[in-house]
């Protein structure tokens, strides 16, 4: 492929500290990991492992086609059955990802001459929703609810959605859903919160935000989630009622173009589910041991399993990460665009199945690459 403004491009990108590799990961490695989004430690869970395999073993390696042609196995059913119970919706909804899901939600739910009501905190995959529903889009400050306000208030559009997620991702923050959802609900708009980062960590046993604050089951709400993170496998889910569910099933291009979850993720993560509901403790474990890394290195008490620490210069940041992992210590490197220029940072995941003396070694190690490029 002859362009030469890919070379230009990879060359400021490489300048400004913003060039990306995949990081491998090598198998039986001995690192200790918080960089991944496994919160509760189960995707390794010898019982997880063991759904996946007896997925395969009745489903095979592939869903095979679309979930309206040949992909929906029973698997599918069961796992979005149970998830709703334990989530308190009617009913669910399995996406191949996260990020489809969002989208999916999104672009059926509004369109050209609807209104989105999106805060600074929301995730890509809900920015990219918003854009490809070509809706109007209003973005207002993080957490700022008299703004979501003031904009549903002056709208002219019939139709309005307010987008955000309950925990914001880079840095563990808890958003004001209550109040997003008492203001949708007085402007007669709906409301979707994407609780991906808060299945596991946060509510009574870890049932999210949304349980938290008294939403579940709300009229009005759309909740999105994923296989991905607490649960250890992968997929997203869209949570409301029974008609939701049918609406996004006739209108969700991600779902019907898409070719279903594959068998293994869907029984890895209803194993994971039925793990978390016998031990409603895990997350006050997880919670606990972030609280005692985030004192240990000065970041703050976060809200969920987020510890975010502020390196600043995005090659500080990415000089840091190395250092950690030379050490033993796996940690995430945000830098712009997933956060704002001048806040690159590192992003470390607190796992529930990490011991005390695992979070005092990991404590000493950041804070010592912190030290290290501090002074470089």
């Amino acid at each position: 492929m002859s362009a030469p403004w890919l070379a230009d491009i990879a060359a400021r990108t490489l300048n400004a500290g913003l060039h990306r590799e995949p990081v491998v990961r090598q198998a039986g490695a001995t690192e200790i990991n918080l960089a991944s989004n496994d919160y509760l430690g189960l995707s390794s869970h010898p019982d997880v492992i063991a759904g996946a395999h007896a997925a395969l073993d009745r489903w095979g390696a592939g869903s095979t086609a679309s979930r309206l042609v040949a992909g929906t196995t029973q698997a599918h059913i069961d796992f979005e059955n149970d998830l709703a119970e334990f989530l308190g919706f009617e009913a669910a909804l399995a996406f191949s990802s996260g990020y489809l899901a969002n989208v999916g939600a999104i672009t059926a739910l509004v369109g050209r001459g609807d209104l989105i009501v999106s805060d600074t905190g929301a995730h890509a995959s809900l920015i990219d929703g918003c854009r490809l529903s070509r809706a109007r889009v209003e973005v207002v400050p993080r957490g700022d609810a008299d703004a979501v306000e003031r904009v549903l208030a002056a709208r002219s559009e019939e139709r309005a959605l307010v987008v955000t997620d309950s925990i914001y991702s880079i840095d563990g923050r808890i958003a004001p859903l209550r109040e997003y959802y008492d203001t949708a609900t007085r402007h007669g708009a709906i409301m979707l919160a994407d609780e991906a980062h808060a299945l596991g960590v946060r509510g009574p046993g870890g049932r999210g935000v949304a349980a938290e604050q008294g939403l579940s089951g709300a009229p009005g709400l759309v909740i999105t989630t994923v296989g991905s993170k607490s649960l250890g496998a992968q997929g997203g889910i869209v949570l409301g009622t029974h008609l939701l569910r049918e609406h996004l099933i006739d209108h969700a291009r991600t779902f019907i173009f898409d070719t279903g979850l594959n068998p293994a993720a869907v029984g890895a993560a209803h194993a994971a589910l039925r793990i978390l509901r016998g031990d409603p403790q895990m997350p006050d474990r997880l919670r606990a041991g972030v609280r005692r890394l985030a004192a240990a290195c000065g970041g703050g008490i976060p809200d969920a399993a987020v510890v975010s620490l502020i390196v600043g210069d995005p090659v500080a940041a990415v000089d840091a990460a190395a250092l950690c992992r030379e050490q033993g210590v796996f940690v995430g490197c945000f830098r712009p665009p997933s956060v704002p220029e001048g806040t690159s940072r590192l992003r470390l995941t607190v796992r529930a199945d990490l011991d005390d003396a695992d979070l005092d070694f990991v404590a000493s190690v950041v804070t010592g690459a912190l030290r290290r490029v501090e002074a470089a």
